[in-house]
């Protein structure tokens, strides 16, 4: 895994969050121009379906938008990306793990970590969509649960020639598992979500936190304080889904964030390409 860095460095990185469909640029195309523009991350959304008769609530607020149901799976998708690009960190943001066969996602990640020669993020979170989960054979009660015993698994299987797992919900005899991913021990585990739950998780099986955009840089700081106490300084902060307002940015920075990623609406490649060049310019000003 990289360095961890100071807190006390206000340099940022940029990167991007997003949903690619088959409505809007090609992954390729989009990882391409943003290695070109001198952003440093692309994070990608995750929705296997929507249930059309879904009951939970959009987080947003409003009509559910129509990339929910058209997203790409973020592991092929990033796979394009990979390669076009050689410095491009190839990130989650987030992974249903609890929706996923572990196994499957071992596989997954590791392999994307090893052709595109160690640039694996992996973001991951419990959801929101109770419909989906349920389809997928989930108990929505259980899912902070399921999500840590799963992320265990996903450890030994990366860091184990002879990997097990007991627990409550998974038990795994011993298994072979390859290929392992270049980044060692592991590709970095960025925990998503604020929920005290959410956490906890940080604390005790992350290497990241991907906050959501609206978390306030006082809060940022007080988790940065709180996590020091548990004794996990060493965790990056990435902020998800940023907009543009040069106030909050600043808060950002001055807050010691990391990374942040501008939440960049899914469009056709000749759009997408003008917008991205406008965001490279206000990244550049905090460079």
């Amino acid at each position: 895994m990289p360095a961890r860095r100071s807190v006390f460095d206000l340099h940022m990185e940029f990167g991007v969050s997003t949903f690619v469909t088959d409505e809007g640029i090609r992954p390729d195309v989009l990882g391409a121009a943003l290695e070109q523009r001198g952003f440093d991350s692309l994070f990608l959304a995750e929705h296997s379906h929507i249930p059309v008769g879904r009951q939970s609530p959009y987080p947003g607020g409003g009509e559910l938008p129509r990339v929910y149901y058209r997203t790409l799976d973020p592991f092929v998708a990033l796979t394009a990306a990979a390669a076009t690009t050689s410095r491009l960190v190839l990130g989650t943001g987030i992974a249903l793990q609890i929706q996923r066969d572990v196994l499957h996602t071992a596989k997954e990640v590791a392999s994307l970590d090893l052709l595109s020669r160690g640039r694996v993020a992996f973001g991951v979170g419990v959801g929101w969509n109770m419909e989906e989960m349920r389809d997928h054979g989930t108990d929505p009660t259980i899912r902070g649960k399921l999500l840590n015993e799963q992320l265990a698994v996903l450890k030994e299987a990366w860091t184990k020639d002879e990997a097990e797992f007991h627990g409550e919900l998974l038990d795994f005899e011993p298994f072979y598992a390859w290929p392992k991913p270049v980044q060692t021990p592991h590709p970095p585990i960025y925990i998503g979500g604020e929920s005290k739950g959410a956490l906890t998780r940080l604390v005790e099986h992350g290497d990241g936190w991907l906050p959501r955009a609206h978390t306030p840089p006082a809060e940022l700081v007080r988790v940065r304080r709180w996590l020091a106490e548990q004794g996990r300084s060493d965790i990056p902060f990435t902020i998800f889904g940023a907009g543009t307002d040069r106030g909050v940015l600043d808060g950002y920075r001055e807050a010691g964030i990391e990374r942040v990623t501008f939440l960049l609406k899914t469009m056709p490649e000749a759009e997408t390409l003008s917008r991205l060049d406008e965001l490279a310019k206000l990244a550049d000003d905090y460079r």
